[in-house]
């Protein structure tokens, strides 16, 4: 065999620094871009040369394929006598002991018989670390366990594409390759928060009913980047003990904050309440009474197997930012409230969520009638072929199909499903033929009743969430600048609503509104931040000049210099008052000189007050253009303004990815599903919800 010199992706990168745990940081010898990872893993090496630099790519990879070429000739031999499977492994073809279709099994190997050997791929063959990349990907993106990667099906499906491919071990991925992805997805977090012009955070808390762990701490962070362009995401998720209370979970919290530099520099904290003897449990999302939800599957789909569950409970349990059930005054954990203080806020869309449970649970005549019209529609959806019901929920979800098992079941989208079913009751009757499961005169009325009633509470919904149905959208920002105008608008409906087949149900509804989220209309960083959205401005105000002037209040408070900051100060009282813009470059034709005399001097301009500023602000027809793109052609007309709407602009109106997350991840903990360790979830889930700073 001919002599072959080792070929190494890092024969294109200069190491600048190696630290502890084979870390290392590189410099690429085409364009000098800096790579950090580990020595172990270097998929991120591979990666920049095939996207930056194709031509090195394909070098690399012909040299790989000469170093192959020279082991080829002694595969057999190499193997036959205690070399390394690893690098040399034939597959015999035709013989072998439980062998399929003349491939030998993994297991086999070796299975004597005719053909030429195989050689396998160099751990650091290109080839090898993308297939490698992709299994860590698909187990991030579906959160599987990682033993799946020792099924024997699995092998053997990896066996049939990629021969040549040396499956990495279950201890190899679950070690070293996904902390590294983790450790990756840290660095791009640092970097781009230590470059963030303002930024918010997310708590969310999720327990389950697993003994090997009580849950477990998200902290998202939503900020805004230089280029003006709003993305989240997660710091960390921390495993829960046994006894953990408020003020530990604010401990875990504040270590966060300090470990990524955003102690001090959050404005607010979106996070309510939480028990301190009983955390929040992990349930389905909120859905109408009676209607059956299928099982979650581990992809966060839910799908139609067996195991069916009634809603009648899960209308009064799901996911909490940070607390348990909103209606629940006993037993709280002040030091929530006491640490966070003015910096907390509460979830627009749980609250919104709260007034449907609510709503809901006052009429219990509506129960029984959902429960009659979930049967009817579960019937309908098993007797009438796909391509019938496609006529009617076409673009919804369809119970058993399995083409639509990817919308999320929630409340909203259950009731656009029932609105669908009333539309269509007398084809649906007419395809399925006579039953008793048909829904009367008066449950169709009713039935049409709550659905005009909770209209606007969807629209909401769907403002404030989006596509459900489509895959998690990591950096789809909805900002708190929609709540205000959202409570108006449901307070005035509700106003104008009658339910003479349900007078319960008007009564609950408006008591939770006014309960959860009434205290919005009168609260100054709301009201800021809808005045502060040019597509709202001060329309919405029945009283502008006193809105003017809470305003004018409110803004005042942001708008100082900032003070030194005091390292043994609170962590969230430094964000309250805001820098002083940075003065723009001066252009060299301000400067009297005789080179210029016949040009006419600009008068000096002074500097405008927040009142100046904001009156010419709102004397400005209200426009549509998205708020964060407006302020940033604005800038240098309303400087100070600016600096507030950029801030207010980063607190989000709904719940975070990783809230998502959790209700997927609570599949995983199943005991049947017990394979999952809780450490290895902790770094799935930190993995799926930063998914998109390492693939795109």
């Amino acid at each position: 065999m001919a002599s072959v010199s080792k070929v190494s992706i890092l024969d294109y990168f200069n190491i600048v620094f190696e630290g502890e745990n084979g870390k290392i940081e590189s410099n690429c010898k085409a364009c000098g871009t800096r790579i950090q990872a580990k020595r172990s893993v270097t998929s991120n090496f591979v990666t920049h040369l095939k996207r930056k630099h194709p031509v090195m790519y394909d070098d690399f990879v012909k040299r790989k394929d000469m170093k192959r070429e020279g082991y080829s000739s002694a595969s057999l031999h190499s193997f036959t006598n205690g070399g390394s499977t690893r690098h040399a492994l034939p597959i015999s073809a035709g013989v072998g002991g439980g062998s399929v279709g003349g491939m030998a099994t993994l297991e086999g190997g070796v299975g004597g018989g005719s053909g030429g050997g195989i050689t396998k791929f160099d751990k650091h063959d290109p080839r090898q670390v993308l297939i490698s990349e992709a299994i860590a990907k698909m187990i991030v993106r579906d959160l599987q366990p990682v033993s799946i990667v020792g099924n024997q099906g699995f092998k053997e499906l990896l066996q049939l594409l990629e021969p040549r491919y040396t499956p990495e071990s279950q201890r190899y991925i679950q070690s070293q390759l996904l902390p590294a992805y983790a450790y990756q997805a840290q660095l791009a977090t640092h970097q781009a928060l230590a470059s963030a012009q303002a930024l918010s955070l997310s708590l969310d808390l999720w327990t389950g009913s697993c003994a090997a762990a009580s849950g477990y701490l998200g902290v998202t962070c939503h900020f805004l980047s230089s280029d003006w362009q709003m993305h989240s995401s997660l710091l960390a998720c921390l495993p829960l003990t046994g006894g953990s209370s408020g003020s530990r979970v604010l401990v875990d919290f504040e270590e966060v904050c300090h470990s990524h530099g955003v102690s001090g520099r959050a404005f607010r904290v979106v996070a309510d309440p939480v028990s301190a003897t009983t955390l929040a449990t992990t349930k389905r999302p909120c859905c109408l009474p009676g209607f059956l939800v299928p099982p979650l599957h581990s992809n966060g789909h839910y799908g139609s197997d067996e195991g069916m569950m009634d809603n009648d409970e899960d209308t009064k349990r799901g996911i909490r930012n940070g607390h348990g059930e909103c209606g629940d005054e006993g037993g709280r954990d002040e030091s929530w409230e006491q640490s966070l203080g003015v910096s907390r806020v509460d979830c627009f869309s749980r609250s919104l969520e709260e007034c449907i449970r609510v709503g809901l649970s006052s009429c219990i005549q509506i129960s029984s009638t959902l429960t009659k019209a979930a049967r009817f529609y579960n019937y309908i959806t098993s007797a009438v072929p796909p391509e019938k019901l496609s006529q009617v929920f076409d673009g919804l979800m369809t119970g058993g199909s399995e083409n639509n098992s990817h919308v999320v079941w929630d409340w909203a989208a259950q009731l656009k499903v029932l609105r669908r079913l009333l539309d269509s009751m007398d084809f649906l009757e007419e395809m399925s033929g006579p039953g008793e499961m048909a829904l009367d005169g008066a449950d169709r009325a009713l039935l049409r009743e709550l659905s005009d009633t909770l209209e606007p509470f969807t629209e909401a919904w769907d403002m404030v969430h989006g596509d459900r149905g489509s895959e998690i959208q990591a950096d789809r920002h909805v900002s708190i600048s929609l709540a205000l105008p959202c409570v108006l608008g449901l307070r005035k409906h509700l106003s104008e609503t009658s339910t003479p087949h349900c007078p319960p149900l008007l009564l609950g509804l408006s008591q939770a509104v006014e309960r959860f989220l009434a205290p919005i209309l009168e609260n100054p960083l709301y009201i800021a931040a809808t005045t502060l959205d040019p597509q709202f401005k001060l329309t919405w105000s029945s009283n502008p000049d006193w809105h003017r002037q809470v305003l004018i209040e409110e803004l005042s408070k942001y708008s100082t210099a900032s003070s030194p900051v005091d390292p043994n100060t609170d962590l969230h009282t430094q964000s309250q008052t805001l820098p002083v813009p940075a003065p723009s470059p001066v252009s060299s034709l301000s400067r009297p000189c005789k080179l210029f005399s016949f040009i006419k001097q600009r008068p000096a301009t002074q500097a405008k007050s927040l009142e100046q500023e904001l009156a010419v602000y709102l004397h400005e027809e209200p426009t549509d253009e998205e708020a964060l793109h407006y302020w940033c052609r604005k800038a240098i007309d309303f400087p100070l303004l600016t600096q507030v709407a950029k801030r207010a602009l980063t607190i989000p109106a709904c719940g975070t990815v990783v809230e998502r997350i959790f209700t997927m991840a609570a599949h995983l903990l199943l005991p049947e599903r017990g394979c999952v360790l809780p450490k290895n979830l902790e770094t799935l889930i930190y993995l799926k919800a930063n998914h998109r700073l390492l693939w795109t």
